[in-house]
């Protein structure tokens, strides 16, 4: 089954901006959460999906390959086996490739494939885990230097000069009017020839491996941030120096916070016996709890903020506040008796009901004024 369109997945324009693009997804994971649709299969998969949209769309880099090529830009599957199993190598430049040995790039890329590929590594933790740190181990599968030969592809170390090429890795060739230099096809444009190739390696230097790796994770991370493990990429050909592994973490929705920057903001749903009379409640912070106090007369959607309650910065060490917006819960499945006495509450309401509900009075206002102005 083809796949869907990212944009029409988070339900944005493909002008959206950052914040758009976030506020969208933010709908949908709260929508489709597997914590608050345990056995609904469906809602499970347009989590994946919006989550899979937002980590392409909101970084600039992956969103203008997209744009460009669609999910052939973006898609992992298509980048071979390197690109499966939470990790990938870069993509070289296909049109790089081709055009350099045409018109002698054959040199560059010889020069270019002497280090390592680099790797990515997609880590997941949970908020509480990107907040405090951790320590996780890791498997990464990648091609690593050939212990028998140290990574020459020669069972005895030596290599010769190609006779093919003369050592220069490339060829040229007489087409008509145009002479075209190739990467030389005996030796690969690696200028050498091996005579005795390393039974282990097959003559390539590297072999396939799945290291083990122990990944400290700073406090204070955020979606998209990378650490960078020096030399713990893809061994070089021919001896090279390896490449670096990129760890990048992601962080999973959490039930209770969303996290913006170093803020958290958290929804609280009180009584409407509290927000009309106040009250103390309890809010859960991610290092204990504190006593939020409601005033009296509260309404919905009101913002308070729990200062230094939030994430600490892994950069600036600054620590963030948490946001309550409360929100005053409608009392469901009422007894005979509990809806007989709000009717009599109600009827308590008469002609100076604007100063109960000044709110309601105002909208009421608005409207005969709309209407007034529509008849006139």
């Amino acid at each position: 089954m083809a796949k869907r369109d990212y944009y029409e997945i988070l339900g944005v324009g493909k002008s959206a901006s950052g914040d758009e693009l976030k506020q969208a997804y933010r709908r949908l994971a709260m929508k489709y959460h597997p914590d608050r649709n345990p056995d609904d299969a469906a809602a499970q998969e347009h989590f994946k999906e919006a989550k899979e949209a937002y980590e392409v769309l909101k970084d600039p880099r992956k969103r203008s390959a997209y744009d460009q090529f669609g999910h052939a830009g973006v898609d992992p599957a298509a980048r071979g086996p390197g690109g499966r199993g939470g990790f990938h190598g870069d993509v070289g430049d296909i049109f790089g490739d081709i055009f350099g040995d045409i018109f002698g790039g054959g040199a560059r890329r010889r020069q270019a494939r002497q280090r390592g590929s680099d790797l990515r590594y997609a880590m997941e933790l949970d908020l509480e885990e990107a907040v405090a740190g951790v320590t996780r181990e890791i498997r990464v599968p990648t091609l690593g230097r050939c212990g028998v030969c140290e990574g020459t592809g020669a069972k005895d170390g030596q290599k010769q000069t190609c006779s093919t090429c003369g050592g220069m890795g490339q060829v040229r060739m007489q087409q008509g009017i145009f002479s075209v230099q190739q990467t030389c096809p005996t030796c690969q444009g690696s200028g050498q020839r091996i005579s005795n190739p390393c039974t282990t390696c097959n003559g390539q230097g590297r072999v396939h491996e799945t290291r083990t790796l122990s990944v400290k994770i700073p406090a204070g991370v955020d979606n998209g941030d990378r650490i960078r493990l020096a030399g713990e990429g893809e061994a070089g050909a021919s001896a090279a120096p390896p490449g670096d592994l990129y760890v990048e973490v992601r962080v999973r929705p959490h039930r209770i916070f969303e996290r913006d920057g170093d803020d958290l903001y958290c929804e609280v749903p009180i009584s409407f016996t509290m927000a009309t009379m106040g009250g103390e409640l309890e809010i859960p912070t991610l290092d204990g709890h504190v006593k939020l106090k409601v005033p009296q007369e509260t309404q919905t959607g009101r913002m308070f903020r729990l200062k230094s309650k939030g994430v600490q910065s892994v950069r600036s060490h600054r620590t963030g506040d948490l946001m309550c917006r409360v929100v005053v819960e409608t009392p469901v499945k009422l007894t005979r008796e509990q809806k007989d006495l709000l009717r009599q509450f109600e009827q308590t309401f008469t002609a100076e009901n604007s100063k109960h509900n000044p709110r309601s009075q105002s909208w009421l206002d608005g409207v005969r004024e709309f209407f007034e102005r529509m008849t006139s």
